[in-house]
């Protein structure tokens, strides 16, 4: 079946005004030929879709107390955090160090856990 350029934007009218716009693109950088490979990343980005990390996620990536605190002065700059969570983080940092907010997530930690 054969459409034309018309009858499609008199159809699809918000589409069609997408395609001819050229604004949103969508690079494809990978190509799953393998069923079962394709089917894993499906269900890890399936269940990172909703994740927002919040500032524990952030420490728990740093490997010091420093890197640690410029984590909670920028969240805190951004407005990300109250001043009074902000004092607490500190608070706690310096008192049990940066592996009391849990062990280090090294690089790929999510994935790692979604199976993938």
């Amino acid at each position: 079946m054969e459409v034309t350029r018309e009858r499609f934007r008199k159809n699809f009218p918000n589409l069609a005004r997408e395609i001819d716009g050229g604004q949103e693109k969508v690079t494809v950088n990978s190509i799953r030929s393998s069923t079962k490979v394709a089917e894993k990343a499906a269900k890890a980005e399936k269940n990172l879709a909703n994740f927002d990390p919040d500032v524990v996620d952030f420490i728990r990536r740093c490997d010091n107390e420093k890197q640690a605190e410029e984590i909670i002065a920028y969240m805190e700059r951004r407005g990300e955090i109250s001043t009074r969570h902000a004092q607490r983080l500190r608070q706690q940092l310096r008192a049990r160090g940066v592996r009391s907010f849990g062990s280090k997530k090294e690089e790929g930690y999510y994935f790692k856990g979604s199976g993938t």
